[in-house]
């Protein structure tokens, strides 16, 4: 079951009020009011919105709050408690015969491992199965890639339309040097708007980017578990060695995830 992942929202506050923090430190409570700037804030939400509409589909567009919400959200992989799985369905299947999975598989909740049983007990070849089971991981991965790629993309035009408003901002100060009064506002729509593009792109966008590509890496590594899983219970292993060898592959990951 998801949960909700608290690092995500906590890291992105934890953030701002660092920023918060060091400008209360500097130049007192009020001096905050002077870093909320509504044209600023604008020109950067609105030129970063034109240009992932001008790089992405519908689809994509479509797609990008399910994408959102995936950052929100912590489904960890208890890849012990996969490994106990087919421990048991390998048992099922060499007392019973593969027949036997069709019931069993009944109460598992992963649909891949539900998927992956039905096509043993359907009699297809090992390598059938994972060619199969093999292409819906692809597919999923690019899934996952085209979800993360906005998240990129938007980290790399953040800064770029903050820029955008710098130039705006200068262009209009340099334009009424002579009345004093409007250099102030104007100033402060050339700089903040850079501040703002930074700030969403290295505080949102890029590591949602990041948190992403580790979402779809755990989930891969755990698919690929299972596909090893499914082909030991269609071939007939024994439960033993069956666990053994998940066992292996489980430890293989975890060294491969520390370095």
């Amino acid at each position: 079951m998801k949960k909700l992942d608290l690092l995500t929202p906590i890291g992105i506050l934890l953030g701002i009020t660092t920023i918060l923090f060091a400008i209360f430190t500097n130049a007192g409570i009020g001096s905050v009011v002077f870093f909320i700037q509504l044209a600023a804030f604008l020109i950067v939400i609105g030129g970063l919105f034109a240009a992932l509409l001008i790089n992405f589909s519908i689809q994509d567009i479509k797609a990008l709050p399910r994408v959102m919400r995936e950052v929100f959200r912590h489904d960890p992989q208890n890849l012990r408690e996969l490994i106990n799985t087919f421990t048991h369905l390998s048992t099922v299947a060499r007392r019973e015969g593969l027949l036997a999975l069709e019931a069993s598989s009944e109460d598992v909740e992963d649909p891949f491992i539900r998927k992956g049983v039905m096509l043993s007990v359907d009699g297809l070849e090992p390598e059938v199965i994972k060619d199969i089971m093999t292409a819906e991981i692809i597919a999923m991965e690019e899934r996952h890639r085209k979800g993360r790629l906005i998240f990129l993309k938007a980290g790399e035009y953040a800064p770029a339309w903050g820029m955008i408003g710098t130039l705006v901002g200068l262009v209009l100060m340099l334009q009424q040097l002579e009345d004093p009064a409007s250099l102030g506002p104007n100033m402060a729509l050339a700089l903040i708007t850079t501040l703002y593009g930074t700030i969403l792109a290295n505080l949102v966008f890029l590591p949602m980017a990041s948190k992403l590509a580790q979402k779809s890496e755990d989930e891969i590594f755990a698919k690929q578990i299972v596909i090893e899983g499914i082909i030991g219970i269609q071939s007939g292993q024994n439960p033993k060695i069956l666990e053994e060898k998940l066992s292996a592959s489980f430890t293989m990951i975890r060294k491969r995830k520390k370095l």
